[in-house]
């Protein structure tokens, strides 16, 4: 099953007949849930209960507008203004027979005349609604599974996103391991240092060295090594899996932000190698942001 994105657009134009045409269009972004808003005209209720119904079904989550707007050209009726037009033409005689003109009135002149030409709005009948309707519940499906098709390419972009991050993160993750041996004998060795510096020649060597192993031991970041690679793993198969995976992406993404952290804050001011467990830990923290980033949009 494939990721899909919550953005996508899809649009449709139909003429039902020469007097009823209309636009049916659907858009949608991320959201946390499903939020749907529908804009039709007035007078169409049941056809509202039943898109949103439809949608419900359709999709899991995103913030959804759907719109449908008819076309009032295909529903004006044109006419003239019978009195003003005659009016018109009265006035063209009296003025030629005042003033001993020839010639008749063009007929074309006169209809140029402010007023002359009218339009009304047809109102929509009980079987322009019905056929508005019917026509629009057929629609509807094939428009949702051409926002689904954009929905499923955008999700393609963005798991090829997500997997490069994946790789950068395993890698550094990696890095941080092979150093960790090193960096941890180096902590050591600094620890004893201070410690008899602190102490002098009075120090019971056995209880330093107790001493010294506890405080490594709580530096120790194999666990965090371990999460990271459990939590790595964990996301691929999200991702191969598919489906509503977003939600999911985003924790685990969060787990890992805390693990890098932690990891941060236990090998910060080692100096050597632990200056680049620190550089590692800060290109972790990048990619796990950039990769949140892109989970807010996966459905």
């Amino acid at each position: 099953m494939p990721i899909y994105s919550m953005t996508g657009f899809a649009r449709t134009q139909v003429r039902v007949h020469d007097q009823l045409a209309y636009t049916l269009s659907v858009k949608s972004v991320n959201h946390r849930f499903l939020d749907i808003q529908l804009r039709l005209p007035a007078g169409l209720d049941a056809l509202e209960m039943e898109l949103r119904r439809v949608l419900k079904e359709s999709l899991l989550r995103g913030h959804v507008e759907l719109t449908l707007s008819v076309d009032r050209s295909t529903q004006q009726k044109s006419g003239y203004n019978r009195e003003m037009v005659a009016g018109y033409l009265d006035a063209f005689k009296q003025a030629s027979k005042e003033f001993r003109l020839k010639g008749e009135p063009d007929l074309n002149v006169a209809l140029r005349m402010p007023g002359a030409l009218q339009s009304e709005v047809r109102s929509n009948t009980e079987e322009d609604v019905s056929t508005l309707t019917e026509s629009a519940m057929r629609e509807i499906g094939p428009l949702l599974e051409e926002l689904k098709i954009m929905r499923a390419r955008e999700g393609e972009s963005l798991e090829a996103i997500l997997r490069a991050c994946l790789t950068r993160l395993a890698e550094s993750v990696e890095g941080v391991a092979s150093l960790r041996p090193e960096v941890e004998q180096r902590y050591q060795e600094r620890l004893t240092q201070r410690l008899i510096a602190a102490t002098g020649n009075e120090f019971n060597r056995q209880r330093l060295l107790e001493e010294v192993a506890v405080l490594v031991d709580h530096s120790d970041i194999s666990e965090e090594l371990e999460r990271m690679h459990t939590h790595i793993g964990h996301f691929r198969e999200l991702l191969t899996a598919g489906g509503e995976v977003g939600k999911k992406l985003d924790f685990l993404l969060q787990e890992m932000n805390r693990e890098a952290n932690t990891l941060l804050s236990k090998t910060g001011g080692v100096g050597g190698k632990g200056t680049r467990i620190t550089e590692l830990g800060l290109a972790m923290k990048a990619d796990i942001e950039k990769a949140r980033e892109q989970v807010q949009n996966a459905e």
